[in-house]
């Protein structure tokens, strides 16, 4: 028997994790050298130095000793869909839309290749390390079904919906505001917080210029009627798609007014890309609690621009981090942090007034990935570290897991330097382990859709 199996067991390891803002409080991270990780009943039971726990634990212990054990990541943007295409030959958003995203969600109105596209993603997130995640499905309701179904078999924690559109798309991917307050309706009914799962709905907008009027305030309906559900969307990405949301919608303002105009701002809002702000839309987020999903892969891959992280935080705006694939070219968060840094040192050097302001900490990366995105989709009294009661969901990363990075880590001369290598060197082959709610998780031999 897997020793996860078992009620009551420990993970013995190097423990990392943080109880609070790094950039904030310098002591939030907590770092246990020779820890132990206790699990009971799927939740974290206890946490500290190896000695000072075992003698009282009366289970089985897994021993990773030389390896890091760190809460599960979480990504806050991603398209399941997407997953067949990722690596196309990138172009700028509206025209990669066109030419490579609409054509493979139109085979997502087939059943058995959205079960199978469904069942590879959430077996390549978890293989990533990823334990949560916020995911657009696509326009058919059996995309989302099938999607919740792949999730639940795997006791993961995801947060997705079936996308909204109903204008400027192909009328094979177009549904109507009718149809998607029916679908979306079922779908809460059947999945959102469903017993025994950890499961939440997204109301599921692509972008403004791809949603009426009509069925922005549809959007906004399901928002009010169905308190706790979460809106998931796109926002300021690139400047045409600006300029266009903008001309679609010239009385709000602004791209993201016309968001807050239909209701769809607040608490559990996720907002992707933020890059191109108008004046006054830090405010407009801070003072809604609405937050943003940085994506810096795909917005290197596509050209779209180099996010604000410093700016947005020090606006107090909660900000989480996604792969955004399949224009993102990874589901590792760890090569996504990795992107982050670089977006982030490049606006040192190429935005004016920037040169004296800190690039991103290899604390502030790992915390983002963690307590900080569960934070800024308002889970974090379920997931995002190791504190006492919360699911127990992490992973476990191997600092020798490639000869490069085994060379690299033996010469770290500190916690932070050796972080900082696993992040920039790391991708699926550093995550040793990854466990879901107390159990390891393993994709079957024999059809490779999970365990």
């Amino acid at each position: 028997m897997d020793p996860s199996e078992e009620l009551r067991f420990g993970v013995r390891g190097t423990l990392l994790d943080y109880v609070g803002d790094p950039a904030v409080d310098p002591a939030a991270r907590r770092h246990v050298e020779d820890g132990l990780l206790v699990v009971a009943g799927g939740r974290v039971e206890a946490y500290g130095p190896a000695d000072d726990l075992l003698a009282g634990l009366d289970g089985p212990v897994i021993d990773h000793r030389g390896r890091w054990v760190v809460p599960g990541f979480i990504d806050a943007h991603v398209h399941y869909p997407q997953l067949e295409m990722i690596a196309s030959h990138g172009e700028q958003l509206l025209e990669w839309l066109t030419r490579y995203t609409f054509p493979a969600e139109e085979r997502f109105g087939e059943v058995a290749h959205a079960v199978a596209v469904a069942a590879a993603f959430l077996d390549e997130l978890l293989r990533h390390g990823t334990t949560t995640a916020v995911v657009l499905g696509s326009v058919h309701r059996g995309s989302a079904e099938a999607l919740f179904e792949a999730a639940r078999a795997r006791g993961m924690r995801l947060v997705a919906g079936q996308v909204m559109m109903d204008r400027n798309a192909p009328p094979t991917l177009c549904d109507t505001p009718q149809s998607a307050y029916d679908d979306a309706t079922a779908l809460i009914g059947s999945w959102h917080e469903r017993p025994g799962t950890r499961l939440s709905y997204a109301v599921t907008p692509r972008f403004a210029a791809t949603s009426s009027p009509e069925q922005l305030r549809v959007a906004g309906q399901l928002r009010r009627e169905h308190p706790g559900v979460f809106m998931h969307t796109h926002w300021a990405e690139n400047r045409d798609e600006v300029a266009w949301v903008e001309r679609l919608f010239p009385e709000s303002g602004s791209y993201l007014r016309v968001y807050d105009d239909f209701g769809l701002l607040g608490p559990r809002a996720v907002l992707a890309h933020g890059i191109h702000l108008a004046p006054g839309d830090l405010e407009v987020l801070r003072e809604s609690g609405s937050a943003v999903a940085h994506c810096p892969s795909s917005n290197l891959f596509l050209g779209s621009g180099l996010f604000d992280l410093a700016g947005m935080r020090a606006a107090g705006v909660p900000v989480a981090v996604g792969t955004d694939v399949g224009a993102g070219t990874s589901l590792s968060l760890l090569s996504t942090l990795a992107d982050a840094y670089k977006v982030a040192q490049l606006r040192r050097a190429l935005v004016e007034g920037m040169a004296g302001v800190a690039s991103m900490t290899v604390d502030e990366a790992f915390y983002l990935a963690t307590l900080g995105g569960a934070r800024a989709l308002g889970l974090d009294e379920h997931i995002g570290s190791f504190e006492i009661g919360k699911e127990a969901d992490f992973v476990v990363l191997d600092p020798r897991a490639t000869p490069l990075l085994a060379r690299r880590s033996a010469r770290a001369e500190s916690v932070e330097e050796l972080l900082f290598a696993m992040m920039v060197l790391g991708d699926d082959r550093t995550v040793a382990e990854t466990y879901v709610g107390g159990r390891t998780w393993e994709p079957t031999e024999a059809d490779g859709t999970g365990g």
